[in-house]
């Protein structure tokens, strides 16, 4: 076999095969003795009709077949041959494969980017040394009578942290919001509107203006849309709103006594303030473990230098990412206008990620290959079993499906594998422990994967 390899880029080839003709013959008599083993034809046994009568029959079928095999084969002792790493192959072309004739075709391979691996045990991380204490706890704890809280009647004038229930009209340059936008009703006016005293809740400026009202009071509230507010047809204009107080709720928490606990199912508030505690020394180890995957990814990548990638998985990621966006975007109510508008930057972004994520995705296997760390059987299966809960699936049906889905197995297998080398990484993380708020950030991981 000759193999002729042209270099397209760095992680681009155009190999040129040849095989002679003796193999051509070998694999077509191979696929056609195939065909002679299952092959009926009326007044012979099966697999008893002679060769010629089998080849003449399904000769396009036996052409095409053997085609493919040794193409297949020729490929694969081309890669080992030239010791190339495939990580994408394209359809062959100008294939010339006949009886009798030497095989011969060109195709584009792309491989894995060449590159050296910096020293990876011992990176750098530093961990913020933290203790959970009494008021720690008595704060959770209140963020869970908050949760049971009520917002009972008062007859005193709003104050922040109140609900106030409110009828409200509004227009905008002396018409009703609805002649901008005849589907924006909620914009232009409701009765009974319960809403949140806080800065930021429902419209820009609303509820620090009703700050000091009383029930029975009517006051005009001036809001100044910005400019990219999701209902175009009022973006950057102002709008005056009559609001009348119907009655101001004040926030009640229940008392923090034993019948709270039990309603989380403790014994007491004792035994409550231990289970809380408990949770947030689980939480706290977490996310200091978290900090420290961060920060050896980040690390790491700094130290790696790799001149190109295949633009085939940048391209697959970018696709992926931009799809991301968007759909996030969309469930947070921005409209299609604004994404169309926005579609250069996104992309942008998109593949800015998309680069980063690939290299990462290199580098990974690389030190997975050089540490011998493996996806195990049980691996996957505590893998798919945790994207399963996350699916609200069973697991059995969450298997079925990613089986019928194209790569879905593999990239749960490559998932999983990420997460086994950054918990290697950590693992072997030279850690400096510092006092809390050096860091200034609660650091999540890198790259998310199941547990």
């Amino acid at each position: 076999m000759k193999v002729t390899v042209d270099n397209l880029s760095d992680c681009k080839k155009l190999l040129r095969i040849e095989e002679d003709a003796a193999a051509v013959d070998a694999t077509i008599e191979k696929v056609t003795t195939e065909y002679m083993r299952h092959a009926s034809f009326p007044g012979f046994r099966p697999g008893k009709a002679p060769r010629q009568m089998v080849f003449k029959a399904f000769k396009n079928d036996i052409i095409h077949e053997a085609e493919r095999n040794l193409i297949r084969e020729t490929l694969t002792k081309a890669r080992e041959e030239q010791k190339l790493d495939f990580v994408s192959i394209n359809q062959p072309e100008e294939i010339q494969f006949a009886p009798g004739q030497p095989l011969s075709y060109v195709v584009t391979v792309e491989t894995a980017p060449d590159f050296e691996l910096p020293e990876y045990k011992g990176l750098p991380a530093k961990r913020e040394v933290r203790t959970i204490t009494e008021e720690d706890v008595t704060r959770a704890i209140d963020l869970l009578r908050s949760q049971q809280s009520r917002f009972e009647p008062v007859s005193r004038p709003i104050q922040q942290g109140d609900v106030a229930v409110i009828n409200y009209t509004g227009t905008c340059e002396g018409k009703p919001l609805t002649d901008f936008n005849p589907t924006a009703r909620g914009l232009a006016g409701k009765d009974k509107f319960w809403i949140k005293i806080e800065q930021g809740e429902f419209l820009p400026g609303f509820t620090e203006q009703l700050i000091g009202a009383s029930a029975g009071e009517t006051r005009t509230v001036t809001v100044n849309f910005p400019a990219d507010f999701v209902i175009k047809e009022v973006a950057g204009k102002t709008a005056l709103y009559q609001v009348t107080i119907v009655e101001v709720r004040e926030k009640k928490l229940p008392e923090a006594d034993d019948n709270f606990a039990k309603s989380y199912g403790a014994e007491n508030m004792a035994a409550l303030r231990a289970g809380v505690r408990a949770d947030l020394e689980k939480d706290l180890a977490y996310k200091q473990n978290a900090s420290i995957r961060s920060q050896v990814v980040k690390e790491l990548m700094s130290k790696v230098s790799i001149k190109e990638l295949p633009e085939s998985f940048v391209e697959e990621e970018t696709r992926q990412i931009v799809f991301d966006i968007v759909a996030e975007n969309r469930r947070r109510g921005v409209s299609k206008e604004i994404i169309e508008k926005e579609k250069d930057n996104i992309h942008s972004a998109a593949l800015a990620s998309a680069r980063e994520r690939v290299k990462a995705a290199f580098v990974f296997k690389k030190i997975a290959q050089k540490e011998k760390i493996e996806v195990s059987s049980e691996d996957l299966i505590n893998g798919m079993a945790f994207l399963a809960s996350q699916a609200n699936m069973e697991l059995k049906a969450f298997i079925k499906e990613v089986q019928q889905r194209d790569g879905s197995l593999e990239k749960i297998s490559e998932s999983i594998l990420t997460q086994k080398v950054i918990d290697f990484l950590a693992k072997n993380a030279k850690v400096e422990d510092v006092p809390p708020g050096t860091l200034n950030q609660d650091a999540a991981p890198a790259l998310t994967t199941p547990e």
